[in-house]
């Protein structure tokens, strides 16, 4: 039997042995490049019963593939897990980085067992994977902890078939592993192993802000009820409004802060344990500053060992933030906390086990219909690997987007898709990208054939791509238009071939016309597209100024609906913040499209609006305008904006005028409410155009909850197909996914 999919680093050759001991069989197990072979001897029916078990229950964290079996002529009289094989085809899946298991928690709280408050444990069934793999086969020599020789106590578990930590290449303890350290921010170390923690959490009660490595790199720590500690932190991040995610002790903690419901206390407590967006209770007054003008908190429980010895001392909920300066990724080493974040962090808590691959916390958001939305999909889910219905004929690398990066590669009938890796818009960021691409494509021995990247000139992963063809002339080059890649990653995740009515709905694509798409309606399959609806186009007034200034949209839009005359003489909340002599101005660039492109962006409607409402004008971080509006929206509020489709352009020229009349009233809650059910309207009457045809929501538009779950609730009175990335987020992480099944 030759077993592919995740099958290696999560106790894989372990339960195989045991398996084949239970049903009296003899042989072999051994993993190599592509996957895990098992040999068998015996009788007919164990062997069935062998291969049923092995299909139906594997371990908790493997997930299989495929399994491929032939006949053998070979006779033996034991069963034994071999060593690793190694071969020129890499092929098989590099796990996720997974929580700690209970049985490690009860470890490391259990004072006879020598792993006793050891903030690095874990087993076969839990623990860091990606992060510390340096290629494949997973074997300890090719991660981080090939220096570190297991002790006795540690070696006789690895080599004791029926101990949960047999073959468990991360396994170490306070003897022979790694441990943690514990600087100020002169560099100087002050403590080590268990007094390191001890003293993290003493200076975290006393409001300092440290920064603690986790398994994918730092986070920035403090203590979530500290108010004039917090506005230290926002003020060095640049950060006014964004909110920070909260670490609680446990559940029941948690529970005390925010409403969970069944489904997302599973998903709280999950081997992945992202960060998941909960409501706020109303009694909880200090969560207000870590999550200002929103109803929502990204919530999380510890996913370490480390983690839970140091909530042991902490009596608060606590900050734990990516450690990076804004628009860099996280940091990995303690060396780039004290160059880039010492004039922030009053301590740093690191341990020696480096992190190879960076990974950031997921985050996830459940619908009223228990439907699953990724915002960030990254530790504990990726990297991804989907197996698809063909084969590839040609290894492709697959380099998406821009904003919210990630890459893939695809060979076999396989796609391997990478954690979030921020957006490329400085220097460190576009270098730890290639560098991971680099690391990728050294886990796989992988040479690709094809390149594929989008289509805009200006996007850092197109310019790789042509940095990679330059360099080797023999690379076929594709280019896949932005938002038929959104598309193109649903019908992969959920293996459509047939028409589907897609909307696609975001900020920023670039278009085969060569302006700013976003509010886009396509007709398309695997191999090709249709336009056949878009939002009228507008004008961006100032180009990508006009992204962080709401206020610009809203005033383009006043523009094309008013004249000049007309719009000097509003009384709108939005244009007091423009001078008079301003208004002219931009009215003149507008008239002649100086730096003022075209966009048929839902994304910057969502902007216009919130600022035309005086919702918000200035937009500190990606999608806030979106999270202002979902936080306003009155379900009891059943009207809507009126608005027309002519000659198949989507107009709101009609929405803008009564908004207008609206603001006087000062009830930003009808307006959010009218607003979204106007865009729930478009959506259900162009899906009435074609009927029985599947339906797909994508783009980063459609990380707006309360949207989707008005749009999931009437589609479904239609019973109509709908289809929404599910594994996969549904903003640009999945562009890389989409670009890559195009060549199938």
């Amino acid at each position: 039997m030759r077993v592919y999919g995740t099958v290696q680093g999560v106790g894989f050759r372990p339960f195989v042995y045991n398996l084949a001991i239970k049903h009296n069989l003899y042989g072999y197990v051994n993993n190599d490049n592509i996957g895990v072979n098992i040999e068998v001897f015996g009788e007919t029916n164990d062997i069935f019963s062998f291969l049923e078990e092995l299909k139906n229950n594997p371990p908790p964290l493997a997930v299989i593939d495929d399994i491929k079996i032939e006949d053998s002529n070979k006779q033996f009289s034991e069963f034994k897990i071999e060593n690793s094989n190694s071969s020129d085809n890499k092929t098989t899946t590099i796990p996720s980085d997974i929580a700690i298991c209970e049985d490690c928690i009860d470890d490391i709280f259990d004072k006879n067992n020598f792993r006793y408050l050891y903030p690095l444990t874990n087993c076969t069934n839990c623990g860091p994977r990606y992060s510390i793999t340096k290629t494949i086969p997973y074997d300890r020599e090719n991660s981080a902890l090939k220096d570190f020789y297991l002790c006795k106590k540690c070696q006789n578990e690895f080599e004791n078939p029926i101990n949960r930590r047999y073959h468990a290449q991360a396994i170490s303890c306070d003897e022979c592993g790694p441990t943690t350290f514990l600087y100020n921010n002169n560099k100087t170390l002050i403590a080590s192993k268990i007094d390191a923690i001890n003293l993290a959490s003493k200076y975290i009660n006393d409001g300092k802000i440290l920064a603690i490595k986790s398994m994918g790199g730092f986070h920035i720590v403090c203590d979530a009820s500290n108010n004039k500690t917090i506005i230290k932190l926002r003020e060095f991040k640049k950060r006014a409004t964004k909110p920070f995610a909260v670490m609680f002790k446990d559940i029941n903690f948690l529970k005390e802060y925010a409403i969970c419901s069944q489904i997302e206390e599973n998903i709280l407590s999950s081997k992945q344990r992202p960060i998941v967006l909960l409501e706020k209770k109303d009694n909880r007054d200090l969560l207000n500053l870590v999550a200002p003008n929103i109803k929502r908190i990204g919530c999380f429980l510890p996913n370490s060992a480390l983690h839970y010895i140091l909530f042991e001392n902490l009596f608060k909920p606590i900050i734990a933030t990516s450690a990076n300066l804004k628009g860099e990724p996280i940091i990995t080493a303690k060396e780039d906390i004290f160059l880039k974040l010492n004039n922030l962090v009053d301590f740093v808590l690191d341990y020696n086990r480096e992190i190879l691959n960076s990974c950031d916390d997921s985050i996830v958001q459940v619908t009223t219909d228990e439907k699953i939305i990724k915002l960030r999909n990254s530790r504990g889910y990726a990297p991804n690997s989907l197996k698809v219905n063909s084969r590839f004929s040609k290894k492709i690398l697959s380099l998406g987007a821009n904003q919210k990066s990630t890459f893939s590669i695809a060979f076999d009938n396989k796609i391997i898709t990478t954690p979030y890796l921020g957006d490329l818009d400085s220097i460190a960021s576009i270098e730890n990208y290639k560098k991971t691409v680099e690391n990728f494509l050294c886990f796989y021995d992988f040479t690709p054939e094809i390149i594929v990247c989008d289509k805009h000139p200006k996007y850092e992963s197109t310019k790789f791509a042509f940095e990679l063809k330059h360099k080797n002339p023999n690379l076929k080059l594709v280019q896949v238009q932005h938002h038929y890649a959104h598309v193109l990653a649903v019908l992969a995740e959920n293996s459509i071939k047939e028409d589907v009515l897609a909307f696609v709905f975001d900020g920023t694509g670039y278009g085969d016309d060569k302006n700013i798409w976003g509010g886009e309606v396509f007709i398309a399959n695997s191999k090709e597209y249709k336009r056949a609806y878009h939002l009228k186009y507008f004008k961006l007034l100032g180009g990508e100024l006009a992204i962080k200034e709401p206020k610009r949209v809203a005033l383009s839009l006043l523009f094309d609906s008013f004249t000049l005359e007309e719009v000097l003489n509003l009384n709108l909340s939005c244009l007091n913040l423009f001078e008079k002599e301003e208004i002219k101005t931009l009215y003149t660039l507008w008239q002649k499209s100086l730096n003022s492109p075209l966009t048929s962006s839902l994304g910057r409607l969502f902007d216009a609006v919130c600022s035309l409402a005086n919702i918000l004008h200035i937009q500190e971080y990606e999608g806030e305008t979106g999270l202002c509006i979902e936080n306003l929206y009155n379900e009891n509020i059943k009207e809507f904006f009126s608005y027309e489709i002519v000659d198949n352009i989507i107009d709101f020229s009609k929405m803008i005028k009564e908004i207008v009349k609206e603001e006087s009233k000062k009830d930003k809650k009808a307006i959010a409410s009218k607003f979204i059910n106007t865009v729930v309207n478009m959506v259900i009457d162009i899906s009435n155009s074609y009927k029985g045809m599947p339906i797909i929501l994508c783009g980063g538009v459609f990380q707006n909850r309360t949207l989707v779950e008005i749009l999931l609730k009437e589609l479904n009175k239609m019973n109509r197909d709908v289809y929404l990335g599910e594994k996969y987020s549904p903003n640009d992480e999945a562009i890389s996914l989409g670009q890559v099944y195009f060549q199938l």
